[in-house]
């Protein structure tokens, strides 16, 4: 089940915008080389080791460019590969299938990357409570495929975007003046405008902890840069009265540490910010 952003709107203005800025007025190189009437077929090749993503991607961006490219899905988002795996089959217009060409593969190794690695620390936590979870550091005009290979890496989205949830962060909390004057205010702003959103506060100990519990009106409590003991203490003091997330230079080898202090969710910007993507090629064949 696709996550309530992907929307097929969503991710048609995502394509078109895509070859708006890889093609341009046209591909000159195919349009030039390759006579008209040309037809063709490739394969997708994976070089790599991890968690696929994309593929449904795939599929739709040679639709969108080309009715007439005919693809044959191998494998499915979320499957485990190995070098020499074949993804998928595309035959059509030779042309046509070198001009999307690079999309489908920066689509593809980019979320592959990012699902492996998900996929990779989600099951290091799979016996905790904890779930793994992303954030919005994403490539500017490419969450939407980012918090996707998220998902399909079995992580979960947080907010996508500043809309459609509040979170508080230390600057808010500072600007307005304290976590009661933040948290009151607003409750106060998402009243009067008529918005039913969900509130995440940010505390960096435990006096802002039991402040948060003392004033309450929120859904979730994150706890950032906390230590294994203070983030221990936390929620044995917020018991189960909010949501609890663990938040702030979380690595790979804290990971299971984190969930084992009880926290509901781990969010780690590295899981979109620094991945490394995986190694894909389109073929003739």
């Amino acid at each position: 089940m696709r996550p309530e952003y992907l929307t097929e709107e969503a991710i048609q203005k995502f394509i078109q915008s895509a070859f708006a800025e890889d093609i341009g007025p046209g591909d000159y190189s195919s349009l030039s080389a390759i006579p008209e009437g040309t037809q063709g077929r490739a394969k997708l090749i994976i070089k790599d080791e991890g968690t696929l993503a994309g593929l449904e991607m795939a599929e739709k961006i040679f639709n969108a460019f080309d009715p007439q490219l005919e693809v044959e899905l191998l494998l499915k988002d979320g499957d485990s590969v190995k070098f020499g795996d074949i993804g998928l089959i595309v035959s059509g217009p030779a042309a046509s299938i070198l001009s999307s060409e690079r999309l489908v593969l920066n689509c593809m190794q980019r979320m592959s990357g990012i699902a492996t690695v998900t996929h990779r620390l989600t099951q290091k936590i799979i016996h905790t409570k904890a779930r793994l979870m992303d954030t919005r550091k994403t490539t500017p005009n490419f969450r939407l495929m980012e918090k996707w290979a998220v998902h399909i890496g079995g992580g979960v989205n947080h907010r996508f975007a500043l809309y459609d949830m509040v979170m508080l962060k230390d600057n808010h909390v500072d600007f307005a003046g304290g976590i009661r004057n933040a948290i009151e205010q607003t409750k106060k702003y998402l009243e009067k405008n008529n918005l039913n959103l969900k509130i995440e506060i940010e505390t960096r100990n435990l006096e802002e902890v039991r402040e948060v519990i003392e004033v309450g009106g929120v859904d979730y409590i994150m706890l950032d840069n906390m230590d294994y003991a203070m983030m221990k203490t936390a929620v044995a003091i917020i018991d189960g009265r909010f949501s609890t997330e663990a938040s702030g230079g979380i690595t790979e080898d804290t990971l299971l540490e984190v969930a084992n202090c009880g926290v509901d969710f781990i969010s780690m910007g590295a899981l979109t910010h620094s991945v490394k993507s995986m190694d894909i090629s389109l073929k003739a064949f």
